[in-house]
């Protein structure tokens, strides 16, 4: 039986910004669009961290029955090392979604956003066919375009819309920047994966790509962000201060572009997930103050 500490480091608690950084994007929006809704911006939180769970969970239960994560190169798998019974992994995923569905039927509710409902079908529905199924679109090198799409503009615009009513431009455009960054945590973790699931069968982008192209993904959705939201700022002033979020790519670049692999890329995921919040909260600021 899993141990309490085991459950938590199978959440992958590291991949947390990945929830918590569209919510701030979108919230920020709202306030700069003169719409102040707490209640509102907790349950999009509760939803997006319990997706984000969710799928971590569902991953492992996946991955682990496949037996992709027999030879792990990355934090330890609740299935794939045995420490819990793929069906309890299973359970808790679910649970997680169901959280996350609960908490979602809530938020339509308080902003009347009801079509939304459909919104985060998909999105569980997504999140369980990652890896999940007979035909998983993450063993197909489409995982990033659905990262993009649902942590991106339907995380960052779903987040405004239900507390502002409307969607802005330069909401739009930090939605870009929320998804490619986020990619970007995606893009690196699979980088560190590439020997494994190339055995595995498993088909990321980062397999079809091959190391060098990977290394050069990982730097493009890591810089197109700031261009993003350095252009947007001949309008929104405020979101200069993204500027202070800049220094934070540096270490993580750097241990890409310096051909680290395997393990030495663990260091990188998490500091491109502290890149995220980094970018997230500082945008989050300029867009507010807008």
């Amino acid at each position: 039986m899993a141990t309490t500490a085991e459950w938590i480091e199978g959440a992958r608690p590291r991949t947390l910004p990945t929830a918590i950084s569209p919510v701030l994007v979108g919230t920020g929006a709202a306030i700069g669009a003169g719409a102040v809704a707490p209640g509102a911006a907790l349950l999009a939180l509760l939803v997006a961290v319990s997706l984000v769970i969710g799928v971590n969970f569902a991953n492992d239960y996946s991955d682990g029955i496949r037996g992709t994560d027999d030879d792990r190169v990355g934090p330890q798998r609740l299935v794939g090392s045995r420490a819990a019974a793929p069906a309890t992994v299973r359970t808790a995923a679910f649970t997680c979604f169901g959280v996350a569905a609960l908490a979602g039927i809530a938020l339509t509710a308080v902003s009347g956003q009801w079509w939304l409902i459909a919104v985060g079908a998909l999105c569980i529905v997504g999140a369980w066919y990652y890896t999940g199924g007979a035909r998983p679109y993450g063993y197909a090198g489409l995982g990033e375009i659905a990262v993009f799409v649902f942590f991106g503009p339907v995380a960052v615009l779903g987040t405004m819309l239900t507390q502002a009513g409307v969607v802005g431009s330069a909401a739009v455009g930090a939605s870009v920047g929320a998804g490619l960054l986020t990619c970007a945590v995606l893009v690196v973790n699979n980088l560190r994966d590439i020997p494994g699931d190339r055995i595995a069968g498993k088909r990321t982008l980062a397999v079809r790509l091959g190391e060098r192209g990977t290394r050069a993904l990982y730097v493009g959705t890591v810089l197109v962000p700031f261009v993003l939201a350095l252009g947007a700022a001949f309008d929104s002033p405020g979101l200069l201060v993204v500027l202070l979020a800049l220094p934070v790519a540096v270490r993580p670049v750097r241990t890409v572009l310096g051909g680290a692999e395997g393990p030495a890329l663990i260091p990188a995921l998490r500091d491109t997930g502290l890149l995220l919040l980094a970018w997230a909260l500082t945008v989050a600021v300029g867009l507010a103050v807008s």
